[in-house]
């Protein structure tokens, strides 16, 4: 008996051993296969790109692929699947069960005397060493449905706010992209003047450096002449690197593949969009729309709710119960048979605490709402500010466009007047440096531009895309985007011819 029981010590020692977790590192294969699958996720179900991307396609692309944006559907789907479940949870609750027992000896007992201590009956069994039972119970707890039907309330206004956090992020997207679309446009213009400029930049210097080391002038005017060039060459190279960045920016808002070439196709002008909001409407515009205001609305019905709860969880819970039950014993005069009851039970010790619930409750609530009037406030702030933005942006635009104008005149002049000396390259290429980051600063204006337009409509609380569109593909949302804006802007739209 003793080594049986060693064994039996040492088996489950070796058992239970076995079941213990160990650390697990993800292997280097793992982390291969991972990063294609993330991959394959991220860009393989893209449409591909065939042709230069217009601001519309952009945007679309943005709303269709963008990560951030895919999050905010997954949190709102999510949201969607927890009101499903608090749906369920207003159903009564409906249990089934069923079982077998085997004995290996008969279940018996006797009785025994109280004053007398002895037996009084011989023993006897009332039940079968096997037996088969089956139950199914439907019972309803009306405090619990009571709790549960504003949970589920609560739950359908959760399902509400992340979708007004999902439509935040569509018009900070939509802005985003505008002003990144703009950057990479003039990159895409300008990066074909850089190296040229560049490469004359750098024959220029090594000619003044080749007459420095000749002697063929003076010593301290060819220095002079060289500092000048690689002042200018720095800043071309600055220009560059800045160039570079504006398409990646671009390519990742649209959740394009990093490194993937692309097109852009900007219109051959410069349009100044004005809003139809006039602005004495647009306080009340942006106080109508804004998906935040949205938002704290129903974190408030939220907290009115989450009174409502407190207050139910006061009152006495009544269960309501039925059943049909099935047992296979044979001593049972019935083996099947139906019941029904009712059980009322009440916490009192919430009616002890009943005042620090509802203080609490009311405290949420009031919280809340005291959260939306202060973003009100806010809101009506953002608004002024963004029209001022915007109205001091479109000015600067305006500004720097006449400065462009002047360069390129200045550059023409310079080039018609160049003589075939180094003194004759020197203004050239100093000229046409100034020409080219004044170009820059126009594209980089009319981006800046183009942000405060996005940032007023995003103020206003204005939806780049209808709550209902006919298809979710790039033509169909590119569409929809551009008629949506055609109704934001006034119907004369000043335009600034490009350079």
């Amino acid at each position: 008996m003793k080594s049986r029981n060693i064994l039996a010590a040492t088996i489950a020692t070796v058992v239970l051993g076995g079941c213990a977790i160990h650390p697990r590192p993800i292997t280097d294969d793992e982390r291969k296969a991972a990063i294609q699958s993330d991959e394959q996720v991220m860009f393989g179900q893209q449409e591909p790109v065939s042709g230069p991307i217009s601001l519309d396609e952009a945007m679309a692309r943005a709303l269709k692929y963008n990560l951030d944006h895919r999050v905010k559907m997954m949190e709102e789907a999510l949201a969607q699947r927890q009101l499903d479940l608090a749906n369920v949870d207003l159903l009564p609750e409906l249990t089934a069960a069923a079982g077998y027992t085997s004995r290996d000896n008969v279940l018996a007992s006797s009785s025994q005397d109280i004053v007398t201590g002895q037996q009084s009956l011989v023993p006897s069994t009332s039940s079968n060493r096997q037996a088969t039972r089956a139950d199914l119970g439907l019972s309803w707890n009306i405090l619990d449905f009571g709790v549960s039907y504003y949970s589920a309330k609560q739950q359908a206004d959760r399902v509400l706010a992340t979708r007004e956090r999902r439509r935040k992020v569509i018009q900070l997207l939509m802005q985003q992209t505008r002003q990144a679309y703009w950057q990479a446009a003039g990159a895409q213009k300008l990066e074909s003047q850089i190296e040229p400029l560049l490469k004359q930049a750098r024959e220029a210097l090594d000619d003044s450096r080749t007459i420095e080391t000749k002697g063929l002038s003076d010593p301290l005017q060819s220095l002079g002449y060289q500092r000048e060039l690689l002042s200018l060459v720095l800043q071309l190279e600055s220009i560059r690197d800045e160039l570079a960045q504006a398409k990646p920016k671009l390519a990742s808002i649209m959740d394009l593949p990093p490194g993937k070439p692309f097109e852009l196709a900007p219109p051959d002008s410069f349009p100044l969009p004005q809003l139809t909001v006039p602005p004495e409407a647009m306080e009340e515009t942006a106080l109508m729309h804004r998906p935040e205001l949205a938002e704290a609305g129903y974190n408030e019905r939220i907290g009115l709710n989450e009174t409502h709860k407190a207050m139910a969880k006061l009152l006495p819970g009544v269960q309501l119960s039925v059943g049909a039950h099935y047992d296979s014993n044979d001593f049972l005069v019935n083996n099947s048979w139906r019941d029904a009851g009712v059980q009322v039970s009440w916490n009192l010790l919430n009616l002890l605490n009943a005042h620090t619930i509802k203080s609490a409750a009311k405290a949420q609530y009031e919280l809340a709402r005291e959260q939306r009037l202060a973003l009100n406030m806010a809101v009506l702030t953002q608004v002024h500010v963004a029209w001022i933005d915007y109205d001091s942006r479109r000015q600067q635009f305006e500004l720097t466009r006449q400065l462009n104008d002047v360069e390129q005149r200045i550059l023409d002049h310079t080039r018609n007047a160049t003589q075939a000396n180094a003194q004759g390259k020197l203004a050239e290429i100093r000229a046409a440096t100034s020409a080219l980051m004044s170009e820059l600063r126009l594209y980089q204006s009319y981006a800046a531009f183009q942000g405060a337009y996005g940032q007023m409509i995003a103020s206003l609380g204005l939806d780049p895309v209808p709550d209902k569109v006919s298809g979710y593909d790039l033509p169909t949302l590119s569409k929809a985007i551009r008629d949506t804006e055609t109704q934001w802007e006034r119907p004369a739209v000043r335009e600034a011819a490009a350079p």
